[in-house]
């Protein structure tokens, strides 16, 4: 059976302000910014496309940059991802339990 949580009552105000002022800084940041247009990118361009010629590897399609690796990223992202979910599934505890 699990208890509420205690709420603190001994609440440290300037790591709260520091952190409020650090989004502030961000923020104005991000906000005030300006993002020129992409070099790389045509105009009419299609990333959705330009992603599926790639994984492909028909790069004569689009009119984006690619390297055509894509499908062997596709495939390592792949493995990995299955190495990982093995590794945590063989070091769970029997029974069961996490």
């Amino acid at each position: 059976m699990t208890s509420r949580p205690k709420l603190a009552t001994n609440a440290n105000f300037a790591r709260g302000l520091g952190a409020l002022a650090l989004f502030a800084v961000l923020a104005g940041a991000f906000l005030l910014t300006e993002f020129g247009p992409a070099a790389w990118y045509p105009e009419g361009a299609s990333v959705t496309a330009g992603i599926g010629y790639a994984l492909f590897d028909m790069s004569g399609q689009t009119p984006l940059i690619d390297t055509g690796f894509l499908a062997a990223f596709e495939t390592v992202d792949f493995v990995l991802v299955a190495a990982l979910v093995a590794a945590i599934t063989l070091a769970r505890k029997d029974g069961g339990e996490a």
